[in-house]
């Protein structure tokens, strides 16, 4: 079996590493993922879904290992996220971006707004719809090849890795659990998280 499958949550970093340069494939396109980001449910990350225990919405979190968890943004885009760690212990990895190496012509009719074939899946909602992914693929199997996405071992290596802060998230959001391969044109936009300020009613 695969490294990052066997890898318990406390170690969710690591597998967010070795999960680079794999292949994901669903609807006719094939993404090899170029940046990734960890989020652990064991009590210390506030940035992630499981931070606060088991909810209707994160148990598929919990494992088994190498299930998909799907959830929706800003009421109508759609995040991907391969479970790690043993069952019982949250930890998932999101999958921010990609290179689409497989099915250009259909990923390019699903995202015509991009203007590269380098921006086709760079970024997490960007990347589910070159897939054509949404909510019901949520805690379905990415390994046995029964589910609607499959994810494979990559060609070669991923090469260099370089991380950074997390983006997107309110809490947390300077931790380095932000991984992509070095140099490679698909990796999304950074933007450092900014805290509103709160208007001054005391004048």
């Amino acid at each position: 079996m695969t490294s990052w499958v066997e890898l318990p949550a406390a170690d969710v970093e690591t597998a967010a590493r070795l999960l680079l340069g794999w292949r994901l494939t669903a609807n006719g396109v094939t993404v090899r993922l170029t940046e990734v980001e960890a989020y652990s449910g064991l009590g210390q990350d506030p940035a992630s879904h499981a931070h606060r225990g088991v909810t209707n919405r994160n148990r598929v979190m919990f494992g088994p290992a190498g299930r998909l968890y799907v959830y929706q943004i800003y009421g109508m885009h759609f995040c991907a996220n391969v479970v790690c760690g043993e069952t019982g212990k949250a930890a998932a990895v999101l999958l921010r971006a990609g290179a689409v190496i497989d099915g250009v012509e259909i990923a390019r009719e699903r995202r015509p707004a991009a203007r590269k074939d380098t921006d086709l899946a760079a970024g997490p909602a960007k990347l589910m719809q070159v897939l054509a992914l949404d909510r019901s693929a949520n805690d379905t199997p990415l390994l046995d090849g029964t589910g609607p996405a499959s994810l494979a071992p990559p060609d070669e290596p991923a090469g260099d890795i370089e991380a950074g802060p997390r983006v997107g998230v309110t809490s947390a959001f300077d931790v380095a659990w932000r991984f992509w391969i070095a140099g490679d044109p698909t990796v999304s936009a950074y933007r450092r998280h900014t805290p509103r300020r709160r208007p001054d009613m005391s004048r």
